[in-house]
């Protein structure tokens, strides 16, 4: 798995902290987190839930909500709106970097707003709440402080979980205001399922039943025996995210992808797929598949190595092993061989290798570390090998590349 972080602009210009957990091979599905009331990405469930669920290959976005953790804004002010706000503007960053989210999960509070903002989140089959209030009010009884002095002066401080925070009158009476809970859950419109500790000493589990009681099916409702609300045992955000991957599967099409599932590659063929995202793309030989990808800064998920990286790869793992395989055939004593690689694009009028009237020269630097009792001699004979081996030989000569039309074969749907 790769974990990559990342941000985006939130609704009123400030930026949002979030991170992107992506798994090894192809993305099954495409899920966003929602924390919990004045917690952060970084809390347990969050970091946890999300890790697991990019293991059985559901790529999640976790961030932190407006005035938190590593976002900007002020928390005084934000609201549950804005929380709301915040998780539709990070279902919009996921469908144009990675793509639509079809899975919302929210924990806590963070479970209550995606109840809010899943009616606006058009490609979200499947909404998950784990540990979440019935109602928004349900937070003033974890708030201590002289409210009634806030909401005379407009703002003042309070602890929440033990840490201070600065409230303002505006986020009271946002609490305070009536909601039609049981009728917002009624008009979802999406599958849910509902997870909630028995023991829950912060979130009775009398709300997961007021939740439930007005869903419309498909709905489940599993309980989350011995846990606790901010799932501390790493073994129940285990449990959680399993329990999420395997109930969600029978809301999610499967993936396509222009690979006919009965003819795969040949050994010797490569085939290059897309994946998701801008640029990634999926490489897939007779017995192996990785990803490619560009960095962040050309506008990629850097979820594989970029075209260049493979082509240095190809080069380099070429090279170690042609030198290897002549110290064992000429029983050279080297331990071992490390080899380092860079592409340059050289222009320059004087040169050597100059090919054409712009004098372009595409430049590989190789440096090769020989680690053993190695002889002079032996040295200089591994050195001389290093530049015959066959991927070398190949870049090196006159390289013709053929583009021909393929028609399409039928294909069917897999699940990659």
């Amino acid at each position: 798995m790769s974990s990559r972080a990342i941000s985006f602009e939130g609704r009123h210009g400030h930026p949002l902290a979030a991170r992107l957990e992506l798994p090894d091979g192809p993305v099954r599905a495409v899920a966003l987190f929602a924390h919990c009331f004045t917690c952060t990405m970084r809390s347990h469930a969050a970091r946890r839930v999300t890790a697991a669920l990019a293991a059985r290959g559901i790529a999640t976005l976790r961030f932190d909500f407006t005035g938190l953790g590593g976002s900007g804004g002020d928390f005084a002010t934000a609201g549950f709106a804005a929380d709301v706000a915040d998780i539709v503007t990070a279902a919009n960053y996921l469908r144009t970097h990675i793509g639509a989210p079809t899975i919302l999960i929210g924990h806590s509070l963070g479970g209550a707003a995606v109840l809010a903002a899943a009616t606006q989140i058009d490609d979200a089959r499947a909404v998950v709440t784990i540990g979440a209030p019935f109602d928004v009010g349900h937070v003033v009884h974890r708030i201590e402080g002289d409210l009634a002095a806030i909401r005379q002066a407009g703002r003042g401080q309070v602890r929440i979980g033990g840490r201070p925070f600065a409230l303002s009158a505006d986020f009271l009476r946002a609490l305070d205001e009536p909601r039609n809970a049981a009728a917002h859950i009624m008009a979802l419109g999406k599958a849910l399922l509902v997870l909630h500790a028995p023991l829950d000493g912060t979130v009775s589990i009398d709300n997961a039943r007021q939740i439930y009681d007005a869903a419309r099916h498909p709905k489940s409702f599993v309980t989350l025996e011995n846990a606790d609300h901010l799932l501390t045992a790493p073994e129940d955000a285990q449990y959680v995210a399993g329990l999420i991957a395997a109930w969600v599967e029978r809301y999610l099409p499967p993936m396509v992808r222009a690979v006919n599932s009965k003819t795969p590659p040949a050994h010797g063929e490569v085939r290059v797929v897309n994946g998701n995202g801008k640029f990634e793309t999926r490489i897939i030989t007779a017995t192996h598949q990785f990803t490619a990808d560009e960095p962040v800064s050309f506008g990629g998920l850097d979820a594989g190595p970029g075209p260049y990286e493979l082509l240095l790869s190809a080069l380099g793992a070429c090279t170690s092993m042609t030198l290897r395989m002549v110290a064992a055939r000429e029983q050279i004593p080297l331990d071992d061989v490390v080899v380092r690689l860079r592409h340059d694009r050289d222009h320059g009028a004087d040169c050597d290798h100059c090919q054409d009237s712009e004098g372009r020269v595409e430049a590989i630097e190789v440096t090769i570390e020989l680690l053993g009792a190695l002889t002079d001699a032996q040295r200089a004979r591994l050195l001389a090998v290093a530049g015959k081996c066959p991927v070398h030989r190949t870049l090196a000569g006159q390289v013709h590349v053929h583009v021909a039309d393929h028609a399409p074969e039928a294909t069917e749907p897999v699940a990659a």
